[in-house]
């Protein structure tokens, strides 16, 4: 560890305190595979909590599954907790992919990173709500409009029900991209992103208790402190570990134990029994220590062209599996299929249809949309283009 001094530690062999895009750029480092097997292990996380944590729709199952498979169940019941991994790891990649980028670029990589995955989705999710007859109760239709609006993924704060309700957390990544592009739009230093990390931490605090929705909103309190400590963890992969960094990753848990006490009520509602905070607390300061250990460079030996696959499995995987695995689960247990092997089926299945949308939808359709992007006009014109004739 480098020694502890109250200043700004010294600047590595290709990083200086101008703005990224316009300093020579840091020799390239190897690709990290360990965040790779990280998304996919929040993502089955995730997975597991809406097919085994979740009692909420007993229909499902035909029975609660606490009482069909206990022990599962009690894993299940905590794997929400990877949504906060995500967030973890978003702030550690998206500060790593955006450095030296220009916010015109910056723009580009992140439509073209969310939408074509996601719009491959609403629409197969889309369907198996409208036309699956195992779909679970409850479950309303998906108007013409209601699926319009979201392809925009701003269904949430135009009030539309969404088409598939693990669809809420793009919401909260979107209102981080548009914060850190501030910083982006200045140019990415040190001084700029831990100055960025520093306000965001403290508006967020001091406006979780004020009356201003909007304030609220755009900060988001509840997920401030994952996010941001995943900015300070990439600069600690950058530029080395150092007391600020390393003070502002532990503040950032110190604040998020506290915030998860109110995200356990909201889950509480959904497998219908108490959760307990010291097995919360504990995952959230296990994630923060693995990514801490990530920027320090303690799983560089990670390695296997395999996980660039099952990280771009990743977010498909992510968006496909609540409706549609609810409705396969329906199916399996309508034919007498056991949770074991139904859970293992379905699993195959998701896994399977996300490749197809990653092969056949993403792939393709990003590479139109980065052409698009690239070829469109980086601002508006100062005067009028000339007048079209004929």
């Amino acid at each position: 560890m480098s020694t502890v001094v109250p200043s700004l530690p010294p600047l590595r062999e290709g990083a200086t305190d101008v703005p990224a895009q316009a300093a020579n750029p840091a020799p390239r480092r190897p690709r990290l595979y360990v965040l790779d097997a990280l998304r996919l292990i929040a993502a089955l996380m995730v997975v597991g909590f809406h097919w085994t944590g979740v009692n909420q729709y007993p229909e499902v199952w035909k029975q609660q599954p606490q009482k069909l498979m206990p022990t599962v169940h009690a894993f299940g019941a905590y794997g929400w907790l990877g949504v906060q991994l995500f967030f973890l790891i978003s702030g550690f990649v998206i500060c790593m992919s955006c450095w030296g980028k220009t916010p015109r670029q910056y723009f580009t990589s992140r439509v073209v990173r969310l939408f074509p995955a996601y719009w491959g989705a609403v629409i197969i999710t889309a369907l198996v709500v409208n036309f699956a007859t195992t779909v679970r109760h409850g479950r309303h239709h998906v108007t013409p409009s209601g699926l319009l609006t979201n392809l925009t993924m701003l269904q949430q704060p135009l009030g539309v029900e969404e088409v598939d309700a693990v669809y809420w957390t793009l919401w909260v990544e979107l209102r981080f991209y548009l914060l850190f592009a501030v910083v982006v739009a200045m140019g990415l230093t040190y001084r700029r992103v831990l100055s960025f990390c520093g306000i965001w931490m403290i508006a967020a605090v001091l406006v979780d208790k004020a009356d201003v929705p909007f304030l609220k909103m755009l900060l988001m309190p509840e997920y401030a402190p994952f996010f941001i400590a995943g900015v300070a963890m990439y600069l600690i992969y950058r530029f080395g570990r150092d007391w600020l960094l390393l003070g502002t990753v532990g503040f950032s848990w110190l604040v998020a134990q506290h915030m998860l006490l109110g995200t356990k009520e909201s889950y509480e509602y959904g497998v219908q029994h108490p959760l307990h905070w010291y097995v919360i607390a504990g995952f959230s300061l296990f994630a923060f220590a693995l990514m801490l250990a990530v920027s320090t460079g303690v799983f560089n030996w990670v390695q296997g062209k395999w996980l660039t696959v099952a990280g771009a499995l990743t977010y498909p995987v992510y968006l496909l599996h609540q409706e549609v695995g609810f409705a396969m689960i329906r199916w399996g247990r309508d034919h007498g299929i056991a949770p074991f092997p139904l859970l293992a089926m379905c699993l195959a299945v998701i896994l399977l249809l996300a490749w197809l949308v990653h092969r056949f939808v993403e792939r393709p359709l990003s590479g139109v949309l980065k052409r698009l992007l690239d070829g469109a006009r980086p601002m508006l014109p100062k005067t009028d283009p000339p007048v079209r004739r004929g």
